[in-house]
């Protein structure tokens, strides 16, 4: 477990939602009897640190635990998570507690793109405004530099091999295949099929191109339905193409159609507290003050 002792909860929930990562706030609402700390203690939490403290203890790391099962499970939205310090945590404060963990996912849709020539850079300043999370790899050496390093929501990789990185994705995301090499961008789609939660595969080129790996893929005895997950080319708005070739204008296009594929409802999930939890939250905070 990793408490990095420099940073603040708030300030590393400023940095968290900017950046993008996944994390839990964690605040102390109502409390009873004898307790590490009062009612508005917060700490933040993620899969690799904490930051800021419930009062420690037991019931400090029932508190991280419980907020790494929902960051794992991906259940986004606000959770009550009651503590009775002398049974549950067993601490002998002999208090009681009602903690409130509100599970951020970080950005909602999560972009890979495998390629980082002009297009690709193109790609990644226009999205720079919009609240995705880009992975982006390229094969090349020191094809990144000092700015790529230091972006919100962006991450760089070194693509090693198209298995590994296609493997390590997060489920439900959008990808673009649009490398330097033929062979690479064949390997990626070929790993990328191989993954059913993955939610658009995107790959650059000709007409030519496309037909080349449409049969080629046939011939290895994909199905129909397997390829046609493919879009080729991107960035074709209502199944036309541009005139205009530079990588801006194709970035533009490609941005505009990812526009449209992430257009999708908010989830209900995020709207709050089931009834029952807030009665008996105020109830309890009712018994405390009495």
């Amino acid at each position: 477990m990793t408490r990095p002792p420099a940073e603040t909860w708030h300030a590393a929930l400023d940095r968290l939602q900017r950046s993008g990562v996944p994390h839990v706030l964690a605040t102390q609402v109502t409390s009873a009897g004898s307790t590490p700390r009062e009612p508005g203690a917060r700490m933040v939490i993620t899969q690799e640190a904490i930051y800021d403290t419930l009062g420690g203890g037991t019931f400090e790391w029932q508190t991280i635990h419980a907020a790494r099962d929902f960051l794992q499970q991906g259940r986004a939205g606000f959770h009550l998570e009651a503590f009775s310090l002398g049974g549950r945590s067993g601490q002998c404060c002999g208090g009681y507690v009602n903690v409130l963990l509100e599970m951020f996912p970080g950005a909602a849709i999560s972009i890979a793109l495998f390629g980082a020539g002009h297009v690709g850079r193109e790609i990644v300043s226009l999205s720079e405004p919009l609240p995705w999370q880009i992975h982006w790899f390229d094969s090349r050496t020191d094809v990144f530099n000092e700015h790529d390093q230091q972006q919100s929501r962006l991450s760089c990789h070194k693509l090693s091999s198209a298995q590994e990185a296609t493997s390590a994705l997060p489920p439900r995301c959008h990808a673009l295949v649009l490398t330097h090499n033929h062979d690479e961008d064949y390997a990626l789609i070929t790993a990328l099929l191989q993954r059913q939660d993955i939610a658009s595969i995107g790959l650059i080129g000709s007409d030519s191109k496309w037909a080349s790996f449409r049969g080629r893929l046939q011939r290895e005895g994909y199905t129909t339905e397997q390829i046609e997950r493919v879009r080729s080319p991107i960035g074709c708005i209502h199944n036309t193409k541009l005139s205009n070739k530079t990588p801006y204008a194709i970035a533009l296009t490609v941005v505009t159609e990812l526009l449209w594929l992430t257009d999708k409802p908010a989830s209900l999930d995020m709207r709050g507290l089931e009834p029952n939890a807030i009665r008996a939250l105020v109830d309890d905070t009712k018994t405390t003050q009495s």
